[in-house]
């Protein structure tokens, strides 16, 4: 699982509502969910609201021309398990441009999952919240100045308890790497005295390192993954899901293997080896 994963399902469930608020739903608790499906799957996020309805949230980072029929399969798996059909949000927070339907229709078929471009949402809202998980993730939505939302976030993260400082930098690190701001928050980060003590701490300082180095790999990571699938549809035409999910997991230097690969591929599967 990428990195920014598990740091931004960790700020959503640490009580952040405020994002979620933005896209009209409350979620009353959270379910850890394990779908029983032949691909063994787990959903990103399944929480449910307070009057008893299902949310399913799925994190998305690069543009997948198969997210619909991957929520189909959700949406029916998570009705297997509880009897309910869930709400669904596809939330985007990829660096390019979201071109991905939400919608399928055949003869037989409708179906629509809701996508949300996470750039869409009010970030400056989510910088007045008094949850600082609400805080780092509003660097990935729609701020005024970007650079001023970045100091404030580190001002925020500065008046935390010592030992969830590093957590947190790291963390919003791991973010930022999506909005290719590591160098900004490096920049401001070095102007204050308790934050400075963290990038000079033999431990923490190495942990924001290596987010800042993750953070980096990702944008890396995402533009790569990008280009090889839409040079494997030119190609081939729609690439499988599963095989989709196997690249998407790949470090990006497994990626540039397989891209050189594509080059004699006579299938698409034959990209991975």
């Amino acid at each position: 699982m990428h990195e920014y994963d598990i740091a931004l399902k960790t700020f959503l469930r640490e009580g952040t509502q405020s994002l979620l608020a933005l896209t009209g739903l409350t979620i009353e608790r959270w379910h850890n969910v394990e779908l029983p499906e032949v691909r063994n799957r787990r959903v990103h996020q399944l929480g449910e609201t307070e009057d008893g309805r299902l949310v399913h949230i799925e994190l998305q980072s690069t543009n997948d021309a198969d997210m619909a029929l991957r929520m189909l399969e959700y949406y029916a798996a998570v009705y297997r398990q509880f009897g309910r059909y869930p709400e669904q949000v596809v939330l985007y927070v990829g660096e390019a441009p979201m071109r991905m339907s939400g919608r399928i229709e055949t003869a037989n078929l409708s179906f629509t999952c809701r996508m949300v471009d996470i750039r869409e949402l009010d970030g400056d809202s989510l910088l007045e919240s008094a949850r600082i998980g609400d805080n780092i993730i509003a660097v990935l939505a729609r701020v005024r100045d970007r650079r001023a939302a970045v100091r404030e976030i580190l001002n925020r993260i500065a008046t935390e308890d010592p030992g969830e400082r590093g957590k947190a930098l790291t963390g919003f690190m791991m973010l930022a790497g999506l909005r290719r701001l590591e160098e900004i928050i490096e920049q401001e980060a070095g102007q204050m005295p308790l934050l400075d003590d963290i990038l000079d701490n033999k431990v923490l300082g190495r942990e924001f390192r290596r987010g800042r180095e993750q953070g980096r790999e990702h944008g890396l990571h995402d533009g790569e993954l990008t280009v090889l699938l839409c040079l494997m549809e030119k190609r081939f035409g729609s690439v499988p899901p599963a095989l989709r999910e196997r690249l998407a997991a790949m470090p990006a230097t497994e990626l540039e293997a397989a891209a050189l690969r594509f080059l004699d591929a006579g299938r698409a599967e034959d990209v991975l080896g």
